[in-house]
């Protein structure tokens, strides 16, 4: 083999959200490591919604591929401590062939690392047991630390994070509530993964139908949408809750691709915030990468072997499917984390 497809973006101004040109495959030759890099092939592509917010800002170097972060296997290795063959967490991106190591453009804060598939399926190490297991763990148990007996309610219940989030609040004994689209979503947020309620956001009767399961208020917030279900929330709230602001994909169109909402949303909620006592933290997960990766990987990865997690994705097939799939994603319509196969998985032969 000697040549890449990828995906890239396409040139002129960036729509709100995407649309059918938005996207172009490109095909080129597989990079070559230099000293100090490798060469990897990808696996699995995460999507995820902050993505569109790196798309429409053009972060990527012209002509790069779309960022994502990635599951990808060593196919040549010029730095030590990596082999061909290895198994590893990467940012290739929307890209079939990729290189990781010295001078490779990287967005994230967090570099290449093997992975150990005794911990639990390779593709989990972008879910579960990667930056989403994190993120709902310094979101949900640092930041906001529901104690029992509390209700606890996470947006986007069934989604990558929202998921990880509920259950880490039922391992401390909260009553939880979840918020998720359609009736099948809501089903698997309470028959799966044990919340004690759900509601619909796409209920006429969103307002009465949170209230109801929630007659003794909301302790702790985990936020992934905004809009319309912030403001659902908002006047539940108890004295000396929580809230952490984690996403705000409902807003991820705006013009700004979301920045001045996060401002909003505070000023909207300063005055219950300011007279409840609530603490209102924005969640950064690059706060928490080096101190806190191992951590959550120790308490979460043998919950998910004892199935005391459990964790749904959303595979497709295919690196043509990607743009289909990653808008699907941002319309809410994929159910559990996102991920896009590229390349056989040895794990699973």
């Amino acid at each position: 083999m000697t040549s890449n497809r990828y995906w890239t973006l396409s040139d002129g101004p960036m729509p709100r959200w995407p649309q059918e040109n938005t996207f172009v495959m490109k095909e080129g030759e597989i990079p070559k490591p230099a000293l100090g890099q490798a060469l990897t092939q990808t696996i699995y592509v995460s999507l995820d919604p902050y993505q569109w917010y790196y798309n429409r800002r053009r972060t990527a170097p012209a002509g790069a591929p779309c960022h994502a972060r990635t599951v990808s296997r060593v196919i040549e290795s010029r730095i030590d401590g990596f082999a061909a063959g290895d198994l590893v967490f990467s940012t290739n991106g929307w890209t079939e062939y990729g290189l990781m190591g010295e001078g490779v453009w990287r967005p994230d804060y967090m570099a290449p690392r093997k992975l150990d598939p005794s911990l639990g399926r390779i593709s989990q190490a972008v879910g579960v047991l990667g930056m989403l297991g994190l993120t709902a763990y310094a979101g949900m148990d640092l930041l906001a630390s529901p104690r029992a007996g509390e209700t606890v309610v996470v947006s986007a219940a069934s989604g990558g994070v929202g998921q990880i989030a509920g259950q880490l609040a039922k391992q401390r004994n909260a009553r939880v509530v979840g918020i998720a689209g359609r009736d099948a979503k809501c089903r698997f947020v309470t028959d799966e993964l044990g919340f004690d309620a759900c509601v619909s956001h796409l209920s006429a009767t969103l307002p009465a139908d949170l209230a109801a399961v929630c007659p003794a208020g909301v302790d702790v917030y985990f936020e992934n949408v905004g809009g319309k279900v912030f403001e659902v929330v908002l006047p539940l709230f108890n004295q000396s809750a929580r809230m952490t602001i984690c996403g705000l994909i409902a807003h991820y169109g705006d013009e700004d691709g979301g920045i001045d909402r996060r401002a909003a949303l505070m000023k909207l909620g300063e005055p219950i915030f300011r007279t409840r006592n609530m603490l209102v933290k924005n969640l950064s997960v690059s706060d928490f990468a080096l101190d806190y990766h191992d951590d959550m990987l120790a308490y979460i990865a043998p919950l998910v072997t004892a199935g005391k997690i459990k964790y749904r994705e959303d595979v497709r097939h295919g690196l043509e499917t990607i743009p289909i799939a990653f808008n699907e994603m941002l319309r809410g319509d994929n159910f559990g984390k996102m991920l896009v196969q590229v390349s056989p998985d040895p794990t699973l032969e």
